[in-house]
């Protein structure tokens, strides 16, 4: 009776997921398959698509191309200028924003593990940044940076931000090459510094008192007990907020398209908004699927290893 009921409850598990696990072999590795083929192709023109064999209403199939093996990729990392830039500016960025993100992060959240007064206030401002999408802080931020733009009364916010000093402002820091990308770090770290300072909060709370007690018997001062308890501690947070900043960078697209776009000598490009360009205005779908492919391979390097790592540490313990 046990084995039946048993039976029963598998039989109804497997029923119950089927639609999520068909979805996700149909609309995730299906498509990632399809765009695999797609960048293994000549196909850069708006031609029709090809239906299946034996099912013509299903058209799904690239045109006739010629099969160029890893021609794409290899113009892609060899010969596009473009596409080098945008890497590099993919890695400048990725170790800004992952570096000003964990360092306010961890400032904020050490701050109000202090207790102070108007704790809930505080954490409230320091999350709302989370509640707005890309698009908007991508706009208010080009405003910000370019205060000329935007005027308030009769006044302009270039006269607020000479009185206080800020003048330099004025000249737009996103339309200087020497600047480009790196300006979209603060708007990006201002964004997400509330995510990993609730991370950080979260790890600091669950730290046991006794410990740092333990510690200032034994002569610890607070400098100490942070830098050879806390920090330690708090490497499983750091790491797992460095997978999530990094995995955010690495396909950062509806920032840039609202902020600054790919800038002057493709100064704040990225690889996604280059994918965007070749695709939708270029209609280069063969590179466009090998840019996507190359994205997806970036994003898997660094999360595939932690969620290795993950798995391993939760079958220890």
């Amino acid at each position: 009776m046990t084995a039946r009921r048993l039976n029963k409850d598998r039989v109804l598990a497997v029923l119950l997921i089927s639609p999520s696990l068909l979805a996700m072999a149909i609309f995730v590795y299906a498509f990632i398959a399809w765009t695999g083929w797609a960048s293994l192709l000549r196909w850069n023109d708006l031609l029709p698509l090809r239906p299946l064999p034996g099912f013509p209403e299903i058209k799904i199939l690239p045109p006739e191309s010629t099969f160029v093996q890893l021609g794409n990729y290899l113009r892609l990392i060899q010969r596009d200028q473009r596409f080098q830039q945008d890497i590099e500016n993919t890695v400048v960025f990725t170790v800004l924003f992952i570096a000003v993100s964990l360092a306010l992060g961890l400032l904020l959240a050490v701050l109000l593990d202090a207790k102070i007064r108007g704790e809930g206030l505080f954490r409230g401002i320091y999350l709302f940044p989370m509640s707005v999408s890309f698009i908007v802080t991508g706009v208010v931020w080009r405003w910000v940076l370019t205060p000329g733009t935007v005027q308030t009364g009769a006044v302009g916010i270039n006269l607020l931000f000479d009185k206080v000093g800020l003048g330099f402002l004025k000249n737009g820091w996103y339309t200087d090459p020497d600047i480009g990308i790196k300006a979209v770090v603060i708007a990006a770290a201002w964004q997400m510094a509330g995510y990993t300072m609730a991370l950080y909060l979260a790890g600091l709370r669950g730290i046991p008192e006794d410990l740092r007690e333990a510690a200032r018997v034994d002569g610890a001062n607070e400098w100490q007990i942070f830098r050879r308890i806390i920090l330690p501690l708090l490497q499983p947070v750091t790491l797992s907020a460095v997978i999530i900043l990094g995995h955010i960078s690495l396909k950062i697209f509806d920032l840039i398209s609202s902020m600054t776009g790919p800038g002057p000598g493709f100064s704040s490009d990225v690889p996604a908004y280059y994918l965007f360009d070749t695709v939708f205005r270029g209609n280069n779908f063969a590179r466009g699927a090998a840019i996507a492919i190359l994205l997806l391979v970036m994003v898997s390097v660094l999360v595939v290893p932690y969620l290795i790592y993950s798995a391993r540490t939760e079958v220890e313990r």
